[in-house]
């Protein structure tokens, strides 16, 4: 089983302040969600890392314990369920602490960082990056160095600190060349090109996320090639090549699909979504909310399907049928509210709000 650590774009603006067009404008909230879904950890599994012999049978089963609430977290968070993925990893580092596993503890952190970062405690998160980074160095273990600078790196990228960013995933990249590592190459090139895109350079990003899947389809990592994907359809979309934008997300969600990874999954809908629109395929950008509207009842997440609302009222909106728009609106607040999500409910009001007013 291979460990996902996983940025909730993971989601930051990706548009410079200084030529801002209709375009840049509709891409930012995918680009932001690029960053914030973008998996950032390496091949683990957790079976294989985490279990080895113990002297008592108190030791086995607090380990057994570890572990499962381990998997529990990933499981949790993979849903986007971060509060629940928090309460799971904080009892696993409990137990991996009373039996002494540094690097099982590593694990941890890394997983508790990501969700801290979707709740948007930054604080919390950068405390855990760190504590991860220092127990890799401690066991001398480069695989694991490797991931927890490409987290870092992605998380000063949040912050908005592209250079030291750039200069973290670059320090990673180096230490997977070093080690020959692939995975690691792969995950730090398709980082990389997620600084470029921040910068606007789209080119280079573009380069760089090829360079990225040649190494990521070398080692079979599904889900490491589906974010690619989704990256470099980002990056098309950026760019105004809306051809090959349709074409890479196309091939995103299939992977994706194929994968049961419902994370990527649900980004290249997104994706697909907005490059249809732009083109005004508006049919076939209805069939594909459709979908993700079934795909988020299936996971029974509430929060996606909120999201599925939302951009049908968008849609609608955008075609002048206010009417229809405003019961998707309506549908939404209520998810927001059901969620106890005060900020999304206000957000989605103020857009109703202005809907009606130019109604």
């Amino acid at each position: 089983m291979k460990q996902r650590l996983v940025f909730p774009c993971q989601k930051v603006g990706l548009i410079c302040v200084d030529a801002i067009s209709c375009r840049q404008v509709l891409l930012h909230s995918f680009l932001l969600f690029a960053f914030v879904l973008s998996p950032v950890a390496g091949a683990v599994d957790i079976s294989e890392q985490l279990h080895r012999p113990l002297n008592n049978s108190v030791g086995r089963e607090s380990r057994d314990e570890a572990d499962s609430l381990l998997r529990i977290g990933q499981q949790e968070y993979a849903s986007g369920y971060a509060d629940k993925t928090i309460a799971s990893c904080l009892r696993a580092l409990e137990l991996y602490h009373s039996i002494g596993d540094l690097k099982a503890q590593g694990l941890t952190y890394n997983l508790l960082a990501k969700a801290y970062v979707q709740l948007g405690s930054s604080k919390e998160a950068e405390d855990a990056f760190r504590r991860g980074l220092a127990i890799a160095r401690d066991t001398k273990d480069f695989q694991s160095q490797i991931f927890v600078l490409n987290n870092i790196g992605t998380f000063l990228l949040q912050k908005g600190e592209f250079a030291a960013a750039g200069k973290t995933v670059e320090d990673a990249l180096t230490i997977a060349h070093g080690v020959k590592n692939i995975e690691g190459e792969g995950l730090s090139l398709s980082n990389l090109g997620l600084v470029s895109a921040r910068l606007g350079d789209y080119n280079k990003a573009i380069k760089l996320y090829e360079n990225a899947l040649t190494f990521r389809r070398q080692t079979g990592d599904a889900i490491g090639e589906a974010n690619t994907l989704n990256n470099l359809g980002d990056a098309y979309l950026a760019s105004g090549n809306y051809q090959d934008t349709i074409a890479t997300y196309g091939e995103a969600m299939r992977t994706a699909k194929t994968n049961r990874d419902r994370t990527n999954q649900l980004r290249a809908i997104d994706g697909l979504v907005t490059a249809h629109t732009a083109v005004g395929r508006y049919e076939r950008a209805f069939d594909l909310l459709e979908q993700r509207l079934a795909l988020a009842k299936e996971l029974q997440n509430l929060r996606e399907e909120l999201k599925s609302f939302e951009s049908y009222a968008q849609l609608y909106k955008q075609q002048g049928n206010y009417l229809t728009a405003r019961n998707f609106y309506e549908r939404a607040i209520i998810l927001a509210r059901t969620l106890q999500d005060s900020r999304q409910e206000v957000e989605l009001r103020d857009q109703l709000t202005k809907m009606l007013q130019r109604k």
